[in-house]
């Protein structure tokens, strides 16, 4: 039984995502990239290119389950909005394709990719090329955040089958 899984990592101008498959405990990198939208489109327009870019993801890979994170920070509250509202599209899309959709806390991706949860950027990135057996670290950066969302609830849903088998 595989596992397949779409991670993303949320921006208004750039949106990482990262598939992974699990298949009898082995990781398999499918594809990683980057939605771009153009900063000089209206906003609107922007959330639509992030929708339609995702779609393409979705459509191409067909997985099962979208991971991202929970909790967002801005510098300042324009941001933090923005950034609401390309994760409200993003949730929205997923939901509409018929996939089950979970959130993990910062602590929780850092523990479950790096074993600490205070993990500093290089650190996460390091070991998401290591776990998947890359040979550079995942660029642009939003794409190995993404994967390494996608490794949390990979390791997350393989600690809940053990638990549930006991």
């Amino acid at each position: 039984m595989s596992l397949r899984v779409l991670g993303v990592d949320p921006g208004s101008i750039k949106s990482g995502y990262g598939l992974i498959e699990e298949s009898q405990n082995k990781l398999r990198t499918l594809d990683f990239g980057a939605i771009y939208t153009h900063p000089k489109d209206p906003f609107p327009v922007r959330l639509l290119e992030i929708k339609r870019g995702l779609e393409q993801v979705i459509t191409c890979y067909q997985p099962e389950v979208m991971a991202l994170e929970d909790v967002f920070f801005a510098k300042n509250v324009k941001s933090a909005l923005k950034l609401g509202h390309a994760r409200g599209v993003i949730l929205v899309t997923a939901v509409e394709a018929g996939l089950e959709v979970v959130e993990y806390a910062p602590l929780e991706i850092k523990q479950a990719v790096v074993g600490y949860g205070r993990a500093d950027k290089h650190q996460i990135q390091q070991m998401v090329k290591i776990l998947l057996g890359l040979r550079d670290i995942p660029q642009p950066e939003d794409a190995a955040d993404a994967l390494a969302v996608a490794i949390c609830h990979i390791h997350s849903a393989e600690m809940k089958r053990r638990l549930m088998n006991l």
